[in-house]
């Protein structure tokens, strides 16, 4: 699999490393109740087409990033820096995400 960084370009899939879902809200710990905090903590997506990720450059920019990925076919949607919103995009189904 091909990775885009929006760094370093087109690289080889064992350059990097993924981090998990990306775009967690993290509840305010002094407010969240112990529900609220492990839902945080362990509860993920894992859904069958299109998921966000984060990833990090371990081996060449040292940068974390997101990738929007079908599961499916692992086909890369979209790469984009931590700090930009969700890029819109078909969902498996032909939806939107």
């Amino acid at each position: 699999m091909r990775i885009e960084c929006p760094w370093c370009g087109s690289r080889s899939e064992d350059e990097f490393v993924c981090g998990g879902q990306s775009h967690i809200a993290r509840p305010e710990p002094a407010t969240a109740s112990d529900a609220e905090w492990a839902a945080y903590l362990y509860q993920r997506d894992n859904p069958k087409g299109l998921h966000h990720e984060r990833w990090l450059h371990r081996f060449g920019c040292g940068q974390w990033f997101n990738v929007a990925r079908d599961t499916v076919s692992h086909n890369i949607l979209a790469s984009y820096p931590m700090t930009a919103p969700k890029p819109e995009l078909p969902d498996a189904n032909g939806g939107e995400a």
